[in-house]
């Protein structure tokens, strides 16, 4: 195995921990919104509003433990992370999901993403 094999390997793991860091983060953050939904009485209509503050906090988390990881270009890792974080979160809504529609808010939530994912990098490289 060649140098650049094996960096290309450390980065393909440095890219999948962020995104299983920020799968474990959506999975607390939906614990403890189920958690607030069960026991107040905020009605169930601000659960998009939840789910859209889970996935832009889950994706910024990730991307920042990206960028305090990569070298450079904390921007570009971390918008790959939050990329990659909507691309399985669409596989899995396709295949669990009957009536999942790909539409024009989908495509918001990826830029949003993209966005997110973006500056969490450029925090997480400045944090080094």
């Amino acid at each position: 195995m060649n140098t650049n094999t094996k960096g290309q390997d450390r980065f393909s793991l440095k890219v999948l921990k962020s995104i299983g860091f920020s799968y474990i983060f959506t999975i607390i953050f939906f614990i403890i919104f189920a958690l607030i939904l069960t026991y107040t009485s905020i009605p169930d209509k601000y659960l998009p509003i939840m789910n859209s503050i889970t996935m832009i906090l889950s994706i910024a988390l990730g991307s920042i433990y990206m960028g305090i990881k990569a070298d450079n270009k904390g921007w570009l890792n971390g918008a790959l992370v939050g990329i990659l974080y909507m691309i399985i979160l669409t596989i899995i809504s396709l295949i669990m999901i009957k009536s999942f529609n790909l539409d024009l808010y989908l495509m918001l939530k990826y830029l949003i993403s993209i966005i997110t994912g973006a500056i969490g990098g450029m925090i997480g490289v400045n944090l080094k």
